[in-house]
């Protein structure tokens, strides 16, 4: 029997997901896919300058796993740089670190810290106090409320 997926938790899901060499058309470019968890790892170790266990604990996941992840997202960056790829950043094994709410009864939004949300889903609205609470369209769960994605997906290059 197979290992089950863990989950990687993802800080930041970068708005910007699709990279190109400028004066080659898009349809002569092999493209990389880097996943949201590799990217999280690239912006915690060499744009926040942590240390990799610092960084693992952030991610929730051993430091071996970390280091694995950034090993395989530099990689990726290096042969796409070096070799004139496109980047794409999308899917992987992540989980949001915080979730938006939405309030049924009076609209009001509001985040859930994801050490709040292993406790349990908020049973109230902290404006109104209201009980008709519901995930915000466009957050969620996985990337951006396209539920968790995964590797392994025919036609995504790892």
């Amino acid at each position: 029997m197979p290992r089950p997926i863990k989950w990687r938790r993802v800080d930041f899901v970068p708005e910007i997901t699709f990279f190109k060499p400028a004066g080659i058309p898009l349809h002569a470019l092999e493209e990389m896919r880097l996943s949201v968890e590799e990217a999280e790892a690239i912006r915690l170790k060499d744009l926040e300058g942590l240390e990799q266990e610092e960084c693992a604990q952030r991610m929730q996941i051993s430091r071996p796993t970390f280091h694995r992840v950034l090993e395989s997202a530099r990689k990726k960056l290096a042969d796409a740089l070096l070799n004139g790829k496109a980047i794409r950043i999308e899917g992987g094994n992540f989980e949001l670190a915080m979730r938006r709410f939405r309030c049924g009864n009076d609209g009001y939004e509001w985040d859930v810290p994801f050490n709040e949300m292993v406790v349990g889903l908020p049973s109230a609205c902290p404006a109104c106090h209201g009980t008709e609470i519901q995930p915000a369209p466009g957050f969620g769960f996985g990337m951006r409320g396209r539920g968790r994605c995964h590797r392994g997906r025919k036609g995504w290059k790892s």
